[in-house]
């Protein structure tokens, strides 16, 4: 189940309550089918006492009586009465119900007793003390029941609790990740199944000590002692021998503990030994290979992010840049130009048009290209874009691009966007405007400014609404391309727009 099922499946309880319905239905009717095909277990006792037994009623009957009061009383607890403790309404009335359910399934356990161990009636000199026998154990089953009931709903909401807040969890305490938290889940409900079947003592204490102690050393190595071990020459041995220190010094404390369980000095001590080889044999190798797969997983993950966000934001600015708006404003410039004057200005900026179409359409696609036809591509368009505004003296373009010969590589479109920024939110043919664009290069740092005039958009303008070309763009690829190797600033008033960005290559 992925994060968004398993997160869907948590914050909606009804989720829960149709798996736990047809869960405990299924089990109530695999229970009733198997009586039709085992035998009385209690058969025998009644062979030794000399009493006849009679299947159906002194076994199918009462044992169906008692799975069907045990299917209905969780569905009531379940699903009427526990919700609405968690939820504070009407206290009284449903610990009251609790009680009552509690002296109703002693009662029916024990008169169905007096059927499935009727043979227990050789066994006492009266009647009375038979009785007394049978209802003071089928008080103490039902209790024992209640506790395996409270027990099973602690496991549910504390799993409900954990699973949806995982994040807000991992994120307050590092060491504990979402599997461990699914892990602990799991252990909860196979310590459930264990005192269900009555396992062996020495298994539960076990279980109940190594699962923990798993689970801890699991969500420890991923948080300190593999990643500390990786920089060693050899570092899964590395990571063993941190694990085996550690595992050593556990055997004293578990061992006590265990023996306050078990009463037993060679049993808790066994318990002790045998955690130590079940982590080393099974937490601490599944441990490794679980984080290198994550490890390897969040490699690919961050390759394919980055291929992803380079391959959309080049796409999204040559798609900003080859539309109807920019090619008709171009050729309109051309038309013009080549109705003014001689055919050499027009040639000129036809020849910049088509190095520019060129870039676009063929380097603009590599990972990275020479920082000298990056700056050729913005020189041709600064000059491409001044051939409309050169007629008019209110339009100021000033530029201080310096030639890099060094063989330096950058990622494509990368200076432009700022650049088409200004010319279409700095210019206007009815106001003073202003660009100036300076660019350097020092001891492997690429310094850019622009700084341009803004002036507010007719409402009519089809542009108004919208931000300039890529600046958002720009600053996801820079945060892909260029982590913790550039510094962008970007300053804006009413009047004026000021970008700064320093570039390490």
């Amino acid at each position: 189940m992925n994060d968004l099922s398993l997160k869907n499946f948590v914050d909606k309880p009804i989720h829960f309550s149709k798996v736990e319905f047809w869960a405990a239905t299924t089990i109530f009717v695999f229970a009733v089918l198997s009586l039709l095909t085992a035998d009385s277990p209690n058969k025998v006792f009644f062979d030794e006492a000399d009493i006849s037994f009679y299947y159906y009623q002194n076994y199918f009957f009462p044992q169906l009586i008692r799975y069907t009061l045990l299917y209905l009383s969780f569905l009531v607890l379940n699903f009427i009465v526990i919700p609405k403790l968690i939820k504070k309404e009407a206290l009284f009335l449903n610990i009251l119900l609790i009680v009552v359910l509690f002296l109703l399934m002693g009662i029916a356990i024990g008169t169905i007793d007096t059927y499935t161990k009727n043979y227990q009636f050789t066994r006492f000199e009266t009647q009375q003390q038979t009785y007394e026998y049978i209802f003071q154990n089928s008080f103490h089953h039902a209790f024992w029941l209640l506790l395996m009931f409270g027990f099973y709903c602690v496991i549910k909401y504390s799993a409900v609790y954990l699973l949806t807040n995982s994040e807000a969890i991992q994120s307050k305490y590092r060491m504990i990740t979402r599997d461990g938290l699914a892990a602990f889940v799991l252990w909860m409900v196979s310590m459930f199944l264990l005192l269900i079947v009555d396992a062996e003592v020495e298994i539960v204490v076990f279980w109940g000590f190594a699962g923990p102690c798993g689970i801890l050393l699991y969500c420890y190595s991923f948080y300190n002692l593999i990643p500390n071990s990786l920089s060693k020459k050899r570092p899964f041995i590395a990571y063993l021998l941190r694990v085996v220190v550690i595992l050593i010094i556990s055997v004293i404390p578990i061992s006590l503990m265990a023996m306050l369980l078990t009463h037993y000095e060679d049993a808790a001590f066994g318990i002790s030994v045998f955690n130590v080889f079940f982590q080393l044999l099974i937490t601490v190798p599944l441990s490794w290979v679980l984080f290198k797969r994550q490890m390897q997983g969040k490699e690919e993950l961050f390759v394919l992010k980055n291929e992803l966000g380079r391959s959309n934001a080049n796409l999204d600015f040559l798609r900003s840049q080859i539309n109807p708006h920019f090619l008709f404003n171009t050729l309109n410039t051309l038309y013009g130009t080549a109705l003014q004057e001689n055919s050499e200005r027009t040639a000129q900026g036809i020849q910049m048009l088509g190095d520019m179409m060129r870039f676009m359409l063929h380097e603009n696609h590599q990972q990275k290209i020479l920082l000298a036809r990056e700056i050729e591509y913005m020189r041709n368009y600064i000059e491409l874009q001044s051939l409309r505004t050169s007629t008019s003296p209110d339009i100021v373009i000033q530029t201080k691009i310096e030639d890099v010969l060094a063989e330096k590589f950058i990622a494509p479109m990368l200076l432009i966007p700022f650049v088409e920024n200004a010319f279409k939110h700095g210019i206007s043919l009815k106001h003073k405007s202003w660009i100036r664009v300076t660019l350097y290069y020092e001891q492997n740092k690429l310094y850019f400014d622009v700084y341009n005039s803004t002036h507010a958009k007719q409402d009519q303008d089809p542009e108004k609404n919208k931000s300039g070309v890529g600046l958002e763009n720009v600053r996801q690829r820079l945060a892909l391309l260029y982590p913790e190797r550039h510094e962008l600033v970007i300053r804006e008033t009413l009047e004026e727009f000021f970008v700064h960005l320093t570039l390490q290559l």
